[in-house]
């Protein structure tokens, strides 16, 4: 029973959809499952988990107006853990789900007060007030506590509401659209904004995009990173950028490296731009 445990887990943590037999592969693999969910809960307890921020740039003007917070780990023996490896392993052991206003341990409330108390440094060095973008996971989306822990980070922190930008993907508001449309509205009422990342990679209905309290759209990465040389990306990215337009929403872009891609995105009137970099603190050199 156990084996096959480890077996479904396996398949399912592979894209699910599958038959998987047991084998010494998957043997190996949760033992290095079960080190890094280990290493990982050690990781939270001691504080070695970091905000990294992605800085946004207005293509009109080159401001630089923003930041996206995301969540790096440097672990003692591993180095850099990609998270896209931590942290679906983070919410699997459901240490992302936020239970409570400032609950220790849990990343998501952890994320969003540290990125608010960021935003309220930056202010008192003299900066111009930046908008900080923080992700939403699943967990945090379908728990009770993700009002109380939002309203609680910005009264912690002193910040505006208007400052903060909830970032969720596509994929989990269309996962149960109606329930999404509920919890954003709610949330709205305290005058977060609310953006949908990777926007053109799942499958959306526009009959709800139109119903959510949306303030901004960001289109993924793989639609610009072949620009100009593939007129089809070219064309669904002008496409998105109209469809923004029409329904009154900020666009971004995410990925942008080269000034070719800079260029057309202005010239097709898309409002801002995300490099693929990131520090720990993009504002030092403003100083």
């Amino acid at each position: 029973m156990t084996h096959a445990g480890r077996a479904m887990r396996y398949a399912k943590e592979s894209g699910g959809g599958a038959v998987q037999f047991y084998s010494d592969e998957i043997q190996s693999w949760s033992r290095a499952r079960m080190q890094l969910e280990t290493d990982l809960r050690a990781a939270v307890r001691s504080g070695a988990l970091t905000l990294h921020y992605q800085p946004k740039v207005d293509l009109r003007s080159g401001r630089f107006y923003g930041v996206e917070a995301l969540m790096r780990w440097t672990h003692a023996g591993r180095g850099e853990v990609p998270p896209e490896v931590f942290i679906p392993v983070a919410e699997d052991i459901r240490l992302i789900q936020s239970m409570g206003a400032w609950a220790l341990g849990r990343l998501g409330a952890w994320a969003l007060r540290t990125a608010c108390a960021q935003a309220a440094s930056w202010s008192r060095a003299g900066l111009p007030a930046l908008s900080v973008a923080v992700n939403v996971s699943a967990l945090q989306l379908d728990g009770d506590g993700l009002f109380n822990t939002v309203r609680e980070a910005l009264t912690a922190a002193g910040v505006a509401a208007d400052r903060l930008i909830l970032e969720l993907t596509e994929g989990l508001i269309m996962s149960d659209p109606r329930h999404s449309v509920e919890v954003l509205k709610s949330l709205k009422t305290l005058g977060v904004k609310i953006s949908v990342d990777d926007f053109g990679t799942g499958y959306s209905s526009l009959a709800y995009l139109k119903r959510l309290p949306l303030d901004e759209l960001k289109f993924d990465q793989s639609f610009v990173k072949d620009i100009p040389l593939d007129q089809d990306d070219m064309a669904i990215v002008a496409a998105v950028i109209a469809l923004a337009r029409s329904l009154g929403l900020h666009l971004v872009a995410e990925g942008v490296e080269t000034e070719a891609q800079r260029a057309f995105l202005a010239a097709q009137d898309c409002d801002a731009c995300q490099r693929a970099t990131c520090s720990p603190d993009p504002c030092r050199q403003k100083r």
